[in-house]
């Protein structure tokens, strides 16, 4: 009993222990949160001058919004302390709260200052960028004519078509250029003027407008770099093509073969001849489509050469096979449904969803599906012969091993020996007939 009563205020101690422990950590929280509110108050003003209203709403919302749930806090703490008793549990509950409360505003706060630290200080080197745009800008235009002279010089080497995506990259260059300089001059009035959310805006805009002169810039360079790399890959693949239709003329004769090859000589006979401009990625494109094909056809045709496709005669021998066998099998256990167990209706059952399956090869069968119609109608019949075995032994094993009493007949209709002998003799003639018809 003494160890017991020791065991219990070793345990109560323990909770006091926590219970003291959760009230420190409440109270710390308190004081955190509350000095993390004056903080980021501090600094939303500070983001307001930097950025404007707009784009500070979101902290000041949840600047609210945790001003209100606090009070809540608060108050919890203020009843901690009053004149009323509380019970531990009273206390652990409600401390417990405070410390939810106090770290969902901290994370809340975090998540939304985090969120402005980039623009506030974006916007507080604002100088030092749109000095950098200013720089950014000359060094383009300064690429400008070396663009320019790249464009014609493509132009006369490629069609339209394929020039298409670079045509104009010069012309629209130097709008963006143009736009944001002027963006970046815009903004450093704004910000003069005291006007911070618009300067903000400008200077955003600035940034991104020399973002896309840069890349339309570069892709002029890109798109040299590719040109070359899809001509001299398209002199690989004409060469590659030309020796795969030396091979596939032997089984040209198969459809799809001669389909293809024909598809693969048209993208030949359509190349841009001597003399005129091309477009190698189209050209490139169709190409290879084209030489996959007949690879595929080609692979096809060889798989089909080394394994026969089944003629349709014999896929339909093989069908009404099936079907003769699930018929005889059906007759026999729907004739003795007390006797046969469930693996022969099992067996019949998946025969009779198997051909379910060939109903899809009705007609006239593709030479693609000749060889799983055939594989289906040969599973059929199996499990439909299954079935007929699997019946024949329930049916043996249910038949009366002697003519006396008690066997087949005699216990149930009660007609002695003879009642035995017309019953077996019945039973035999009818399975004889049934299995006759089966091996005939």
């Amino acid at each position: 009993m003494a160890g017991f009563w020791g065991r219990r205020k070793r345990e109560d101690a323990e909770i006091e222990a926590q219970d003291a422990e959760l009230s420190r950590k409440a109270g710390a929280a308190l004081v955190a949160a509350d000095e993390r509110i004056r903080v980021t108050d501090d600094e939303l003003a500070y983001a307001e001058i930097e950025l404007g209203r707009d784009a500070t709403k979101e902290l000041r919302n949840a600047l609210d919004a945790v001003r209100q749930h606090m009070g809540e806090a608060f108050h919890l703490n203020q009843l901690n302390f009053d004149e009323i008793p509380d019970t531990p549990e009273e206390l652990r509950t409600r401390n417990a709260r405070i410390v939810q409360l106090c770290e969902w505003a901290e994370d809340l706060l975090d998540d939304r200052t985090e969120s402005l630290a980039e623009s506030i200080a974006r916007a507080r080197r604002a100088p030092e960028i749109i000095e950098g745009i200013r720089r950014d800008v000359a060094r383009m235009r300064e690429r400008l004519p070396a663009l320019n002279a790249t464009l014609e010089r493509l132009a006369v080497r490629y069609s339209d078509a394929a020039m298409r995506t670079v045509l104009g990259n010069a012309a629209e260059a130097e709008q963006l250029l143009a736009f944001a300089e002027h963006s970046a001059g815009v903004s450093e009035r704004r910000r003069d003027d005291g006007h911070r959310e618009q300067a903000n805006l400008a200077l955003e805009t600035a940034i991104e407008a020399s973002r896309r002169a840069s890349t339309l810039v570069d892709a002029v360079d890109t798109f040299e770099i590719e040109a070359l790399r899809a001509e001299s890959t398209l002199s690989a693949i004409v060469e590659d093509s030309r020796e795969d239709l030396v091979v596939a003329q032997p089984m040209r004769g198969t459809p799809a073969v001669g389909e293809a090859a024909a598809e693969l000589e048209a993208a030949l006979a359509s190349l841009t001849p001597a003399g005129s401009k091309p477009d190698p990625f189209a050209e490139l494109s169709r190409l290879r489509t084209a030489n996959a094909a007949l690879d595929a056809a080609v692979a096809k045709a060889r798989e089909r050469a080394e394994r026969p496709i089944p003629a349709e005669s014999h896929v339909h021998h093989a069908i009404d096979d099936a079907d003769r066998q699930i018929g005889v099998a059906r007759s026999v256990i729907s004739g003795h449904r007390g006797w046969i167990g469930a693996d022969a209706r099992t067996r019949l059952a998946e025969a009779e969803r198997i051909r379910g399956e060939l109903m899809a090869f009705a007609g006239p069968i593709a030479e693609d599906d000749r060889e799983r119609a055939m594989t289906l109608a040969r599973r059929a019949g199996q499990l439909a012969g299954q079935a007929l075995e699997l019946a024949q032994r329930d049916i043996d094993s249910s038949r009366p091993n002697d003519w006396g009493g008690g066997g087949y007949g005699g216990g149930r209709r009660g007609g002695g020996m003879g009642g035995d002998m017309v019953g077996g003799l019945l039973g035999g003639l009818m399975i004889g007939g049934i299995l006759d018809g089966i091996f005939d």
